[in-house]
């Protein structure tokens, strides 16, 4: 990963994460994947090595592939499609599966994968038309999203950084925050079966070590102290977010802010 670079044991527990995630999914060998909101690779590499020199993973995302620091998408994308897994994978950026254009043919996977990336969704209603326009593609559905419900107090941190940026971004939507839609794993299970999939199982995910909650908390302060931003929210919005960032400011650590749990559901 092009990003290992930058910090070797941060990309090495997000990768060690993934890795699991994937070990409990049923991709074989051979399997065909398409990926939604691949990123910087993270899971891409993960699915890559699952599905073997005769699988294919094709990742796709809306942003450009210019968008991404310390490393952009593309550079990552590159890094990764020089090395050893290249000829498995399909980088797509700038690409919305909602656009007519973007069409494959029908069960032209055996999975379809979301991990860690539906937040991203500018509205409920979106990441629901995502998955019903996928359904005719993949036979399985594979889901992974933070866990709204923390188990510890230490990760009321993370919690409240993810709910503030959720607000700003409810409350002007310029589609540039780091969260723009937090919801509940409930939620997801009622919108499931709207887009035409049934879930048939899933459970906890472990995320002992991740950076997210230290990572998250740093993506809310710099919003809650971009001044164009505060003064475009309406004022009761605004206030709510203040008293909310402050008590942010309050209760996060310097570092080493513990990360929310996660979950998984699959469904067919």
């Amino acid at each position: 990963m092009a990003a290992a670079a930058h910090g070797p044991a941060e990309q090495l527990t997000q990768t060690r994460h993934r890795a699991a995630l994937v070990a409990g999914w049923r991709i074989a060998p051979g399997s065909t994947v398409l990926e939604l909101g691949c990123g910087q690779g993270d899971m891409t590499a993960v699915l890559a090595e699952a599905v073997g020199p005769r699988g294919r993973v094709t990742a796709v995302d809306v942003a450009d592939p210019s968008y991404g620091a310390p490393v952009t998408l593309g550079e990552s994308a590159a890094r990764l499609s020089a090395g050893p897994l290249g000829p498995r994978l399909d980088f797509r950026f700038g690409t919305d599966v909602l656009d007519p254009s973007v069409d494959f043919p029908e069960g032209a996977f055996d999975h379809v994968v979301l991990a860690h990336c539906s937040w991203y969704f500018a509205s409920l209603g979106q990441l629901r038309d995502t998955l019903a326009r996928v359904r005719p593609w993949a036979r399985r559905l594979w889901f992974t999203e933070w866990d709204l419900t923390p188990t510890s107090d230490d990760q009321l941190a993370h919690l409240l950084a993810v709910l503030v940026q959720g607000q700003i971004e409810a409350a002007d939507s310029r589609g540039d925050g780091n969260v723009r839609t937090p919801f509940s794993r409930d939620q997801l299970l009622r919108l499931l079966p709207e887009a035409g999939w049934t879930a048939d199982g899933g459970g906890p995910v472990d995320t002992e070590g991740l950076q997210d909650g230290d990572w998250e908390v740093a993506a809310c302060l710099r919003l809650a102290d971009t001044a164009d931003r505060m003064a475009a929210l309406p004022e009761p919005v605004r206030q709510l977010v203040v008293s909310q960032t402050d008590t942010l400011r309050s209760i996060a650590a310097p570092r080493g802010n513990r990360a929310l749990p996660a979950y998984a559901v699959t469904a067919r």
